[in-house]
């Protein structure tokens, strides 16, 4: 007891081998979980970075297990605290960890949002197999009032372990001692045991929607089974964006816009109305360093998977021809199958596309369908049909999840985007002896200050060589010029060389 806080009655320092019952699965693997936090520098940095918390090398992290408060029953025991201490400035955050089929419930959120609140505890961190797009954005619809003053966030299972396995793919635990912990903590969370899992299947609904779309019905964006699906889809693809990060080693992820980051509502109305317009599922995929991102679309009514680059035509290439040429020189030459080109044209023409193999063989088609404009972009298109598989739950996950990885390995990580060339130096400029410098300056000046009026006088004085005009070396005139040398010349002038 005094290894704990002095406002918990009731908790224990998180082990990384905890000595619980076999029944408790939550318990045992928040508490691998929560100790790694701890004791695992990168991997506690970098998750606390997801719910907004900077831990630089000054920071402590603590995390305790099976806590409850003083001021509260032992009926209501979260499943971990996380402490985060830098100098005096503390800041504290609830675990409520759920494995296996176990999910979170609305109710039990906002009881633990309630007992945050009455403890100055700064956030609540729910953990499940349930998926959110970004851990501030949460699977369930808190209500307004219940998350008053308290942060909200969401870890999936599948999102710790990818963070987990970045780190360790990446070689960016320094530590030997360290990287031997977070690796036997992936071990464990790969391992059927600890009931973590992606997301395997669409809901019993899906099947009956597929068949309905089919025949003709349109389902109505405001129903029940229409959001079901579309709250399916998005955990979909926030799994195949963490498993493409553990395959390719880098972050990848979806590309949400900016005004449904924080309003999971606005999300799943605007993807539902493009359920019912379009019959389609679509997401957007961000690879870094990609030539672009990866569009993914599931065409309920062609019963298809669709993987698709889009990449802007190169401008220093005159002809459609060239142009074309210059993509399909970035195909591996094994890429064929269920690969497409769709081609854009100025203005309002309309795209055009051909297959893949097609245009290898004879490039002039799609040049002579559009004679006498030059495509601006193209399309990289691989299509796959499905059939029977798209309507069952599992099949349609697990087709997807083998298309997107296979049309990135095809093409998407072969493609490159175009890019203008630096501007070169003519070779007669090449030598510094060609460069007017002074005259360079002398523009400059002129481009600041403007052009400068030289003074001019009234009547200007010529001296014209007389021979009875003496000048000595003082500058003294010995004998007055001439009345028309020049003609008067002004009393202060007379007799001075100006």
């Amino acid at each position: 007891m005094l290894d704990i806080p002095s406002y918990l009655s009731r908790g224990e320092r998180a082990r990384l081998f905890p000595v619980l019952a076999d029944t408790s699965k939550e318990g045992r693997t928040a508490s691998i979980l929560l100790a790694c936090l701890a004791n695992v520098d990168e991997f506690g940095r970098s998750m606390m970075n997801t719910v907004g918390q900077r831990a630089g090398p000054r920071t402590r992290i603590e995390t305790f297990t099976e806590v409850c408060f003083s001021s509260q029953s032992d009926k209501m025991r979260p499943d971990g605290l996380i402490v985060l201490t830098t100098g005096n400035r503390q800041w504290r955050a609830l675990v409520e960890a759920k494995v296996g089929n176990s999910e979170l419930e609305v109710g039990q959120v906002e009881s633990y949002l309630a007992l945050a609140r009455e403890n100055d505890i700064d956030a609540l961190i729910t953990i499940s197999n349930q998926f959110a797009a970004v851990p501030a954005v949460h699977p369930l619809q808190v209500s307004v009032s219940a998350r008053r003053k308290i942060e909200l966030f969401h870890w999936s299972w599948m999102h710790v372990l990818t963070e987990a396995s970045l780190l360790l793919a990446n070689d960016e635990i320094l530590d030997r001692d360290q990287r031997f912990v977070l690796n036997e903590m992936v071990r464990f969370l790969t391992h059927p045991s600890a009931g973590v899992k992606g997301f395997d299947q669409m809901p019993a609904c899906w099947t009956d929607l597929v068949a309905s779309v089919q025949a003709g019905a349109a389902p109505s964006p405001n129903s029940a089974v229409t959001r079901e699906i579309v709250g399916a889809w998005h955990q979909v693809v926030r799994d195949l964006s963490l498993t493409m990060s553990r395959q390719l080693g880098v972050e990848v992820s979806p590309r949400i816009p900016r005004e449904h980051l924080r309003d999971l509502d606005a999300r799943a109305k605007a993807d539902s109305c493009h359920l019912c317009e379009e019959h389609s599922l679509a997401a957007t995929l961000i690879v870094p360093d990609a030539a672009s991102p990866l569009e993914v679309t599931a065409d309920i009514k062609t019963r298809s998977l669709a993987v698709s680059m889009h990449l802007r035509a190169p401008d220093d290439k005159k002809g459609t021809k060239a142009r074309l040429n210059w993509l399909l020189r970035q195909f591996p030459p094994t890429t064929n199958e269920n690969w497409h080109i769709r081609l854009y044209w100025p203005g309002r023409t309309s795209s055009t596309q051909r297959p893949l193999a097609a245009l290898r063989e004879n490039v002039d088609q799609a040049v002579d369908e559009k004679a006498g404009q030059v495509v601006t972009s193209f399309d990289v298109i691989m299509v796959r049909d499905i059939g029977a598989r798209f309507a069952q739950r599992k099949n349609f996950i697990a087709e997807l999840e083998a298309i997107v990885p296979l049309a990135y390995d095809q093409a998407g990580q072969h493609l490159r985007a175009w890019q203008r060339t630096a501007p070169r130096l003519p070779e007669a400029k090449a030598e510094p002896a060609s460069v007017n410098t002074e005259a360079m300056r002398d523009a400059a000046e002129q481009e600041l200050t403007g052009p400068q009026e030289r003074p001019v006088l009234a009547q200007p004085i010529v001296l014209k060589s007389e021979p009875d005009v003496d000048v000595p070396q003082d500058g003294l005139l010995t004998k007055p010029p001439p009345e028309d040398a020049a003609g008067p010349v002004g009393p202060d002038l007379a007799g001075q060389v100006p």
